[in-house]
């Protein structure tokens, strides 16, 4: 595996002395993350010092508090997302409680989820508006289509790490270990949902703001220089909780569960309902899904 170390290592010695010297450049690694395994490598021993020194760092970045855990996937489960595209009224709440949730960045902003006003009838994502702003929602002949991370159980951006700093987690869920991550943006370019997001600078994030209920596959702060997305808020929903986007939403437009529990909600939406998912043509196989009421 053509491993972050070695791609540092290859593309700068100069670098990597500075490191070891002790002479850190900007945004260069300590050396406790240089020479840090990839997560799947990490044994519960390692886990506790590497959380501990992330706890110890974001309390001296920005004077807060927090726990950084690391929830498994549960077993015999299947995570999938549905949202009804006629309770969807465009309020954008999803939108907010994911930023606070995920610790994302405010300036510059970064947002997980993209809601877009469509006009009616249309799905033709690129004539979608992301930037609309009228007085109130819902406009006339439009409706909204929020899109985020798939999920994808063909997942193009994890073929395409060259890394595998990106791969999918027994329960469905697409994760990335920041720390793994060489930034190249490789999956970016491979997604075709522009799910993913980049840090270009170090994330700015006010210290009475911050989630300190963290996870070091999901809403950790992230550093600058790697890519992050969408994780189902799986510091949550692997402690039984409802994505906070759910959560959010006045209109009761998103749904979420167990596919492989044939009772739960999302299971009988599956079953009853018409569902859709964008960009079927591609193979995807997304594991999130629309429907309408």
């Amino acid at each position: 595996m053509f491993s972050r170390r070695s791609f540092i290592q290859g593309a700068g010695a100069a670098a990597g002395a500075a490191v070891l010297a002790g002479s850190k450049p900007a945004e260069a690694f300590t050396f406790a993350e240089f020479f840090q395994k990839h997560y799947k490598e990490l044994t519960p021993k390692d886990k506790e010092a590497i959380f501990k020194r992330i706890e110890h760092e974001t309390k001296a970045a920005y004077g807060v508090d927090v726990t950084i855990t690391d929830p498994p996937p549960i077993p015999e489960v299947e995570f999938a997302y549905f949202l009804s595209l006629t309770r969807c009224n465009g309020n954008r709440k999803c939108v907010e409680a994911c930023v606070k949730e995920n610790n994302q960045s405010r300036d510059p902003a970064i947002q997980y989820i993209t809601v877009l006003e469509m006009e009616a009838g249309s799905f033709d994502l690129v004539e979608g508006d992301r930037y609309y702003n009228p007085p109130e929602v819902p406009r006339k002949d439009k409706f909204y289509l929020p899109v985020q991370c798939q999920h994808c159980r063909n997942p193009p951006c994890v073929r395409a790490c060259p890394v595998e700093a990106t791969w999918k987690e027994a329960d469905g869920i697409v994760v990335v270990d920041y720390n793994w991550c060489i930034g190249c943006r490789y999956c970016m370019a491979a997604c075709p949902y522009e799910a993913r997001h980049f840090n270009f600078t170090k994330p700015s994030i006010p210290a009475d703001q911050i989630n300190p209920n963290q996870s070091y596959l999901s809403n950790r702060i992230r550093m600058k220089g790697v890519v992050e997305k969408c994780t189902f808020c799986l510091h949550r929903t692997r402690n039984g909780k409802y994505p906070a986007c759910l959560e959010a939403c006045p209109t009761g437009a998103r749904k979420f569960g167990n596919l492989r529990d044939p009772n739960s909600e999302v299971s009988q939406i599956l079953k009853h309902k018409r569902v859709y998912v964008l960009k079927e043509e591609l193979n995807t196989r997304p594991q999130f899904y629309y429907f309408f009421d």
